[in-house]
């Protein structure tokens, strides 16, 4: 059941966790670093930023947003930026996760954390997550490369958090 907020936004009621029982599935990164396939149901911003706008980022790579999720299931409110990044593709990706990992700390400190107070949102925690190609949140896909972080906001900074 989806449940209209003062902020214009949509949270979805009885959400699953971040991540399957046991923790997700690691390669590389300082915390979850890539995780390829799983990420568990929540609901779309009503009104989400500039979607399908270009953020520049530190390492020179095209990095589109797609959605803004609010997340209650971890048991307190999560929100979730997600970024397709072509670049980070295994295949033929050109930008790692040693090169994408600053990118993250700097969408949420650029982007992110003026989105929340503009919208005084303030959540336990903020992900910031990069795709290579969309992937709907919740649904598998094996061949998708997925890195994100976390970080817990503090005095309009995010914070990186281990997993």
């Amino acid at each position: 059941m989806i449940r209209f907020s003062r902020h214009r936004t949509a949270h979805a009621d009885g959400v699953a966790p971040a991540a399957p029982a046991g923790g997700a599935q690691f390669i590389g990164g300082r915390s979850c670093g890539c995780l390829l396939g799983v990420m568990l149901l929540a609901t779309p911003l009503a009104t989400p930023l500039a979607a399908e706008s270009s953020y520049p980022v530190p390492s020179g790579q095209n990095v589109t947003l797609t959605e803004v999720l609010l997340d209650e299931g971890p048991g307190e409110l999560w929100v979730r930026f997600r970024f397709v990044a072509p670049a980070i593709t295994r295949e033929t990706g050109s930008i790692s996760y040693d090169l994408a990992g600053p990118d993250m700390d700097h969408l949420c400190d650029a982007m992110a954390m003026p989105y929340l107070t503009s919208h005084q949102i303030a959540p336990a925690r903020v992900v910031i997550s990069l795709m290579d190609r969309p992937v709907v949140f919740g649904a598998q896909d094996p061949a998708a490369t997925q890195f994100f972080e976390t970080y817990r906001p503090v005095d309009a900074r995010c914070i990186w958090e281990e997993f």
